[in-house]
This record gives C-alpha cells, structure tokens and sequence, in this order.
C-alpha cells in the first residue's frame, strides 16, 4: 500500500484566474484546485511550508491526502504540481476527489531486491533497468508504494519482463498489449570469467605444454 495518509488544512478561494494565483502566493500560500468525481472543481489556498515538504519527501503522487476546507474534509489524490523552473518551490498543485469507486493512473517506483543472490551480478554483470518506474490502473485507495522486482538466480543476458512480477489486486499495467521489459542483465569489461571455464582453459594450456604443441 501508499504511504501513510496526511491532512493538510485550506482556505477556500475565488476562481479568477492568474491574478488571484499570483495573489495567493503573495500571501505565502500555494494555490490549487480540487476536481473530479462528478462536482464542480473547487479552488483553494494551502500553507506554502506543508506542501514543500509533502511534495519533496516522496511518495506525493501516490499517497491519498485528507483536505480540510473550512471544516469540510475531503479525500484526494495529488495528480499534477508545478514547481518554480529556478527556485523549485510549488506554484501549484490539482488534486483529484476519491469516492468510494474511484479508479487512476498513476507511475509507481520499481525496487529491486536479491542483487546478492544473482549468479550474473556476482560474476560482474551490471542491472540494466530500463524503467524506474511503471504506470498503473488501479483503485485509488489501493495504490501500490512500490512494486518489486527479485533478482534471485538472473544471469547475464536475462531480461526480466512485467509477467514476472507479483502485482496486488485491482493492479493492471497502462501497457497491456506486451510483456515489457522492466530490467535486464547485461555482461561488463569487468566480468569475472565463470569458474569452470577457467579450470578449462587450465587443462588445455597444461595438456598442450605435455605434447609440445
């Protein structure tokens, strides 16, 4: 499941435009919008400080919030946020209402575990991920945090596909028309070279130095 659920207080606000976003910023507060589950969109004004630290402490996009208007709590999903190009703090942030069906699309981070447990990586093989995320169709009160990956037993040249991992319930990847590939094992310069194998080439050389070859 997400991180654990927050409330964030907010002032109800007028929806004029640009103007009243610049104002409400002038006043140390960051503007955004409530929409979705079939009401009209709701314009509001939140602390600056509170939304800093829940957009930068992770998991903002995947974690339901609890927003209380004026008293009025209202649960919600952050689904878009701007940040200043240059100063990177928040310019604004939509979020959308969660009834009791609602369904979202939403990217989740991929962890890897067992990199000890692969005979290719511990032979000097390097984890190739190809995503660091996946987007997901699912309930928006069952969002994954995270979804993992286990490296136990991969060699080099394996590719580890999206049919390998273990998805919760009501969890559908946006991509269903393939078995895209999430990470593969791929072989270095500085691989060690198979155990067996040495012992081989061992026997050839000593054979060949017995004939004189």
């Amino acid at each position: 499941m997400s991180h654990d659920t927050y409330e964030l207080k907010a002032e109800a606000r007028e929806l004029v435009g640009k103007g009243s976003a610049r104002e409400v910023r002038r006043n140390g507060k960051v503007p955004a919008v409530i929409y979705g589950d079939k009401q009209p969109p709701l314009a509001i004004a939140l602390s600056y400080k509170d939304v800093y630290y829940k957009i930068h402490g992770g998991g903002f996009l995947t974690t339901i919030a609890t927003i209380d208007v004026g008293g009025k709590k209202i649960q919600v999903l952050p689904k878009d946020y701007q940040l200043d190009p240059v100063k990177d703090f928040p310019m604004h942030v939509d979020f959308l209402r969660i009834g009791k069906d609602t369904e979202v699309n939403v990217n989740v981070p991929v962890h890897f575990i067992n990199e000890e447990k692969s005979p290719g990586i511990k032979r000097g093989g390097v984890l190739n991920i190809v995503r660091h995320d996946v987007e997901f169709h699912c309930p928006a009160n069952a969002i994954p945090e995270f979804i993992t990956v286990d490296l136990a037993g991969t060699d080099i040249g394996d590719s580890i596909h999206i049919s390998a991992v273990k998805l919760p319930a009501g969890v559908r990847p946006i991509i269903h028309d393939r078995d895209f590939t999430i990470a593969t094992i791929a072989g270095s310069s500085a691989m060690k070279p198979e155990p067996v194998e040495t012992a081989e080439v061992v026997e050839e050389v000593e054979e060949e130095e017995k004939t004189g070859e």
